[in-house]
Parts: C-alpha cells; sequence; structure tokens
C-alpha cells in the first residue's frame, strides 16, 4: 500500500494539495482498518454523527496543514 503518493508532498497548487490531503487521510484509515466490512460499519456509524464527520474532517485539515507547510505554503 503507497501512503505517501510517488513519495513526495509537493503538488502544484492548493486545490492538489487538499485532493493530496483527503487521500493521505483515507489511506490512513484504510491502513489502520483494512476489513472491508468493518469499515463499512465504522463508515456508517460516524457519517450518522456530527462528532464523528468533524473528526474525520479535522484528519483531513491536519493532513493539509502538512501539506501545504511541505510546498511553503504555495509561495
Amino acid at each position: 500500500m503507497e501512503l505517501v503518493p510517488n513519495n513526495t508532498l509537493i503538488c502544484a497548487s492548493p486545490e492538489e494539495g487538499r485532493r493530496l490531503a483527503l487521500g493521505l487521510a483515507m489511506q490512513t484509515s484504510f491502513a489502520i482498518q483494512p476489513d472491508d466490512h468493518v469499515q463499512q460499519i465504522v463508515r456508517d456509524a460516524y457519517t450518522n454523527n456530527p462528532d464523528g464527520l468533524i473528526a474525520a474532517g479535522h484528519v483531513v485539515a491536519i493532513e493539509f496543514a502538512t501539506v501545504a507547510a511541505a510546498n511553503n505554503y504555495w509561495r
């Protein structure tokens, strides 16, 4: 499983960086819980729970902050 695509966090734009952050967060989830059946159960639980959705969004935000820093905030 490739956890960092092409082994780099460098992206051409913030939009590309946000897409990468979302992908990294999803890959982390799959790496932690590789069982598809369990993933579906967990997904059903958090999609109906605002706290779960907020927590998932927080994980993506942290990944995006990491990608943005690696790209010198696209300056």
